[in-house]
C-alpha cells in the first residue's frame, strides 16, 4: 500500500492506521529483511531496487490470499448482495449484457443494477459501486485498473453515403450532416485534431442519448459514432471514412477502496476486469 500511495500518511489513511504505527511496521520489516525498501525522491516514497524485486512476490501472495479467502468462506455462489455498475450508454447496451449473463451464472446470489449514463457516477457518494470510465480518476479513495482501449468509428447508413462522391474523405464530406451530442462545440474541437473543419451547420440534429443517435444513423439522418464491434456488424451502415483510423477511447475499471474489505465487490470487480479485457 505504501508503494501505491507514495507516502506513509496516505498509506496509513487507506489502511485505517496511524502514520507512526505504519512507519514502525515498515522499519521492522526492513530490519528483518536486512534491506532498504523505500527511498524518498522529490518528496515521495519510491521503492528501491530491493523493494521492486519483492513487490511482484508480495502481489502474488496477495492474490493467493484473496483466492484462499474466497475458498475458505465459500464459493462464488455463496456470495450475495447488491452491486451497482455504472457505464456509458453504449458500453452498458452492447458490451455488458453477455458479461452480466456470465456473472449471473457464476454468482447467482449477486443482484446487479446498471446505471447507463454518459455522465460519470460519483463513487465517493456511492452513486455506484463500480464504474467503467474513459479516464483515470484522480481521487485517492478510488482504485482504477486500465482496460484495453475501446475503438470507435464514424458510421452512416449505406443509402446516405451513396449521395457522396468516392473516395469519401474528410474534404469530400465537409458538407455532410453529422449527428452531435448535447455539446457540439466540444465535439467540433475534438474532431479538429483529426483534420476535420466542421461548423455548427454540420450538426442539424443533436441528441444526448447515444442509443437514440445510433438509431438516427441507421435511418439515414447523418454520420454518427459507434463502437467498432457494434458498427461493423450492423448491415444497414458502413464506416463513413474507410481509411480513417479508429478513435481509441481509454477505458478504466474504477471502484472505491472499500474493495479491499468487500468480498462481493472484489469478486465482481475481478470478474469484470477479466471479461472486459
Amino acid at each position: 500500500m505504501t508503494a501505491e500511495e507514495g507516502s506513509l500518511s496516505a498509506a496509513a489513511r487507506a489502511l485505517n492506521m496511524t502514520q507512526p504505527t505504519l512507519g514502525r511496521q515498515v522499519s521492522a520489516l526492513e530490519q528483518e529483511l536486512g534491506v532498504s525498501l523505500f527511498e524518498r525522491v522529490s518528496g515521495r516514497l519510491q521503492l528501491t531496487g530491493s523493494g521492486l524485486e519483492l513487490l511482484a512476490h508480495v502481489k502474488a501472495m496477495g492474490d493467493a490470499a484473496n483466492s484462499l479467502s474466497l475458498s475458505a468462506s465459500g464459493r462464488a455462489e455463496a456470495i450475495e448482495g447488491d452491486v451497482c455498475i455504472s457505464a456509458s450508454e453504449a458500453v452498458a447496451a452492447y458490451i455488458l449484457p453477455p458479461i452480466i449473463a456470465k456473472l449471473r451464472d457464476h454468482a447467482p446470489g449477486i443482484r446487479v443494477e446498471i446505471i447507463a449514463s454518459n455522465d460519470s457516477s460519483d463513487l465517493l457518494r456511492r452513486e455506484a459501486d463500480i464504474a467503467i470510465r474513459a479516464y483515470q480518476p484522480k481521487e485517492l479513495e478510488l482504485i482504477a485498473r486500465k482496460l484495453k482501449d475501446i475503438n470507435v468509428h464514424m458510421y452512416a447508413a449505406r443509402a446516405y453515403l451513396q449521395q457522396w462522391p468516392q473516395p469519401r474523405t474528410i474534404t469530400s464530406l465537409a458538407k455532410a450532416d453529422f449527428l452531435g451530442f448535447s455539446k457540439s462545440d466540444e465535439l467540433i474541437d475534438e474532431l479538429s485534431k483529426s483534420g476535420f473543419a466542421l461548423e455548427q451547420s454540420n450538426f442539424p440534429v443533436s441528441v444526448s442519448n447515444h442509443l437514440v443517435q445510433w438509431e438516427l444513423v441507421k435511418q439515414g439522418l447523418g454520420i454518427g459514432f459507434m463502437l467498432e464491434n457494434v458498427g461493423d456488424k450492423e448491415p444497414l451502415v458502413e464506416r463513413a471514412f474507410a481509411d480513417l483510423p479508429a478513435f481509441a477511447t481509454p477505458s478504466w475499471l474504477v471502484v472505491h477502496r472499500e474493495l479491499n474489505t468487500s468480498r462481493r465487490l472484489r469478486m465482481v470487480y475481478d470478474f469484470l476486469a477479466k471479461h472486459l479485457n
